[in-house]
């Protein structure tokens, strides 16, 4: 897609799919509050159920880095053809603060992406993939041991500074998807004079209520540690 809206299409699209991808990240996660058996075996079932593991977690992966990709892209285009003139104009008449400042709120979550597929990600390819562990017990040798998920979960949130952390990281995805919710569904077009309004208020309840649902798995984890 060599055209500008060819482009912001193609970001819509893979922006709308990381959002359903977050909407469920966050109510797996917040099973870990509300029931940790539930929580494990939910984990215990994506964790090993070959459909996810083959296909979507592949399929997610390349949507976050191309969705990351194509904004950088987008950015620089944007910027090499504004006139010079515009850097002087009033920034903020026209737009908000987090339209005008994506690519920054965007480069923070990705860097935040890092510090959690660090901190969970990559321990569970190595102990399923280098270990050869598929049981997700806490002990495989004894079968009644109970999964191990939700203690990890738990213990990954002791430091207050990974917490501080994880809480800033969701503050700044807040940011980001104020503007990204909607502005996803005008560039594929969606912009009716009588759905628009409702699109921008379902942005402003999703762009708050799924990043705080995050900071409240974050938080009860480090105000419950024994």
């Amino acid at each position: 897609m060599s055209s500008s809206i060819g482009k912001k299409v193609a970001m819509a699209i893979s922006g709308l799919f990381l959002l359903v991808f977050l909407l469920q990240h966050m109510s797996i996660n917040m099973l870990s509050v509300i029931s940790p058996d539930l929580f494990n075996e939910v984990s215990q079932f994506m964790g090993t159920n070959p459909l996810v593991q083959g296909l979507l977690q592949p399929v997610l992966m390349f949507g976050v880095l191309f969705h990351l990709g194509m904004g950088i892209k987008l950015e620089l285009e944007n910027r090499a053809a504004r006139p010079v003139k515009y850097a002087m104009n009033n920034g903020g008449a026209n737009s908000t603060w987090m339209s005008r400042n994506m690519i920054i709120t965007g480069i923070t979550v990705m860097l935040f992406l890092v510090l959690h597929l660090y901190d969970f990600w990559v321990h569970e390819m190595q102990v399923k993939y280098l270990q050869g562990d598929m049981s997700g017990l806490i002990d495989p040798m004894i079968a009644d041991s109970g999964y191990r998920y939700w203690q990890e979960l738990h213990e990954k949130f002791h430091d207050p500074v990974r917490v501080a952390l994880y809480v800033v990281s969701f503050v700044f995805l807040a940011l980001h998807l104020l503007h990204g919710f909607q502005s996803a569904f005008q560039s594929v077009g969606f912009n009716h004079r009588k759905y628009t309004p409702v699109i921008k208020k379902l942005s402003n309840i999703y762009a708050i209520v799924v990043p705080l649902g995050f900071v409240v798995v974050a938080v009860y984890h480090f105000m419950t540690q024994s």
